[in-house]
């Protein structure tokens, strides 16, 4: 009885030496998803102005001619991937090693921001360009829009069809779902269908100087960088927001396996006790 006893108090103590790891982690969690929601939903005004700019031009020229928008037969893509640095937040990596193994080609290339799936990747035969991957965490602006011109002049020069984003998307504090952004080739063709309506029935003609090609030829380029920055802080913001979820649950569960074995503990005290009582009164009544 004692033996299984001091095992019990053994157990109970690792258990809640556990939850208050996983309660500081979930706190802190929740305070960088609280940050970094700020930053994302700040960005989202920008964003949506440029592309609508972007948008606009091309329904009011719809015969114009971009290298961002020609038309390829996609047979090689250039995918950058975002993931984590640290682990403990659920299913968010594994979500994003499924996407790939969905809609990826091994052979293409493809560019890791995040370090916990790089060795996966390479032991599943994906082909990383990146040596060393970038810290998810520490990248900056500035070096994710070098990335991206990287991306964009492997496009120009043809050597890739495509550009595109894998990441996360953060739908709310309990909902993340991996997505595909496709960056190049442009789509001109969906920026038709979101053409702002007419009011009361009337067109404005919108004069662009020097022409048209020419600011597509520097708004996109900033409107592919943004997006992409975008698409980073839905992705650091989803992972905040899982790890958060995954701390949570863990936390309970330790308190529902402490809450048990507490009461574990209690009976094998109660017998423990009861026994002694029991050699007691039997020892008494022998005298």
């Amino acid at each position: 009885m004692s033996q299984s006893s001091q095992a019990l108090r053994t157990r109970i103590k690792s258990v809640n030496s556990t939850r208050k790891i996983t309660k500081a982690m979930e706190m802190i969690a929740n305070a960088k998803l609280v940050r970094q929601r700020n930053k994302m939903e700040a960005n989202r005004e920008y964003a949506q102005r440029l592309q609508d700019t972007v948008d606009e031009i091309a329904y009011n020229n719809p015969d114009v001619e971009n290298k961002y928008i020609r038309k390829t037969n996609g047979s090689k893509t250039y995918s950058i991937i975002f993931c984590s640095d640290l682990g403990l937040c659920g299913g968010y990596n594994q979500n994003i090693v499924r996407l790939a193994r969905e809609k990826l080609n091994r052979e293409d290339p493809v560019f890791l921001v995040g370090t916990s799936l790089y060795r996966q990747l390479r032991e599943e035969g994906f082909h990383i360009i990146n040596e060393e991957p970038e810290s998810s965490d520490r990248i900056t602006f500035i070096r994710l829009k070098e990335i991206i011109e990287a991306a964009a002049m492997e496009f120009e020069t043809g050597e890739v069809d495509c550009v595109q984003i894998l990441y996360t998307r953060f739908v709310n504090t309990m909902l993340f779902t991996p997505e595909v952004d496709i960056l190049l080739p442009c789509d001109l063709e969906g920026a038709k269908k979101d053409a702002p309506a007419q009011k009361d029935g009337l067109h404005v003609d919108t004069l662009f100087e020097p022409n048209a090609e020419v600011i597509l030829d520097q708004l996109i380029p900033m409107m592919i960088q943004d997006v992409a920055y975008a698409d980073w802080m839905e992705s650091t913001t989803a992972e905040q927001g899982s790890r958060r979820v995954a701390m949570k649950t863990a936390t309970d569960n330790a308190d529902e396996l402490s809450a048990e074995l507490m009461l574990e503990y209690n009976k094998v005290r109660q017998a423990s006790i009861t026994q002694e009582i029991t050699e007691i009164v039997g020892g008494s009544a022998a005298v």
